[in-house]
């Protein structure tokens, strides 16, 4: 319980505990932060090797029928017709003044089927605006990432291994009928798995023994850091745009409409008034979202997300900036965190991998 508020549980949830999870309250939900080995170890085994992480909380609004592309055509920013049936593609639903209300997946599984995948706390504002049906409480899904994703995969089913990137297949494993995506929030290959409940904790003892490392959200939000993925309350929100935070590539331009375009087009025009840029510090000191950014002795913006970077040993940070501050890729900047201060320096996104 969290005040008065029971909070919900996956289907996963005895699964979890038997692994050993730590268990936390996120977003209403009760969900394992890390397991036994922690957080590093975790994040590392993802980058290295294959890890699965139960993503259930977030939602699944099915768009089934005739005239549902043009409906999520009407609403949602990017272009449908860039892709087709048994693909994904990365998405924003707007609000009237531009802001990010979701960033969001379509899965594209036949003709007239769509599996639109919100942030969990937001499915009740993408039902609102694309109709739909709310089927978050009848699936599990399971990500499974990291270079050896594939291959892991492969000892349980070949065909859901197969499935490319930002591609979806109906395929059934072991006589179970699943819904596998190419698609994932950690910068490394891999797949998301859409299965039954009642079938999700056989799936999830599968993996494991296939040396699939579960992993918790702590993980999973150092990976998304470290690879620049923006996060919906940091990087993306109310009052944030898509030009902001430097995501203009999801947005069907020559489409006649879609929810927020008129804004979105005079904000384009204008130039917007912030853009999202990423820090690195010059020390294994975390640092932290809601902190000052100063450069040449001002105050220029402010952190949206920070963490450590198991991979880097060094703190790393995302943040707004103001456009006129004339802020460029390489200048030295300092960043205040809980009344210390520490150097960093502004780089290009992603952290990991690191460019050569």
């Amino acid at each position: 319980m969290t005040g008065n508020i029971e909070l919900k549980r996956t289907a996963l949830n005895d699964a979890h505990r038997t692994l050993g999870a730590k268990l936390v309250e996120f977003g209403g939900w009760e969900m394992p932060l890390a397991y036994a080995d922690g957080t590093i170890a975790e994040h590392r085994r993802c980058r290295e090797d294959a890890v699965v992480f139960d993503v259930s909380h977030l939602g699944t609004v099915a768009v089934r029928g005739s005239g549902a592309q043009e409906r999520l055509q009407g609403a949602l920013t990017n272009d449908l017709a860039k892709v087709a049936p048994g693909r994904a593609q990365y998405t924003h639903l707007l609000d009237e003044d531009a802001s990010v209300v979701d960033d969001i997946i379509v899965w594209w599984r036949d003709s007239d089927v769509f599996d639109v995948m919100p942030n969990a706390s937001n499915t009740d504002s993408v039902v609102a605006a694309i109709g739909g049906e709310d089927v978050t409480a009848s699936r599990s899904i399971l990500a499974i990432q990291g270079p050896n994703a594939r291959r892991r995969l492969e000892g349980i089913s070949p065909e859901a291994a197969a499935v490319k990137r930002f591609h979806v297949a109906n395929v059934e494993i072991g006589g179970v009928a699943t819904v596998v995506a190419g698609t994932g929030y950690t910068g490394e290959d891999g797949v998301e798995i859409a299965v039954p409940n009642e079938h999700a904790s056989g799936l999830l003892e599968q993996l494991v023994a296939q040396g699939v490392t579960p992993a918790g959200l702590g993980a999973r939000d150092t990976l998304r850091l470290e690879a620049g993925l923006p996060l919906h309350g940091h990087e993306l929100g109310a009052g944030i745009t898509p030009l902001q935070a430097g995501l203009g590539w999801v947005v069907g331009w020559d489409k006649p409409a879609f929810i927020g375009r008129e804004a979105l087009i005079a904000e384009r025009e204008a130039g917007p008034r912030r853009h999202l840029m990423a820090m690195m510090g010059r020390t294994r000191q975390p640092l932290r979202d809601g902190a000052e950014i100063i450069v040449r002795d001002a105050v220029v913006g402010t952190t949206t997300s920070g963490n450590f970077s198991p991979m880097l040993s060094m703190g790393i940070a995302l943040g707004f900036i103001d456009a006129d501050a004339g802020v460029s890729l390489g200048d030295p900047a300092t960043i205040a965190v809980r009344g210390r201060t520490i150097e960093a320096d502004i780089v290009p996104f992603p952290f990991w991998p690191p460019r050569s």
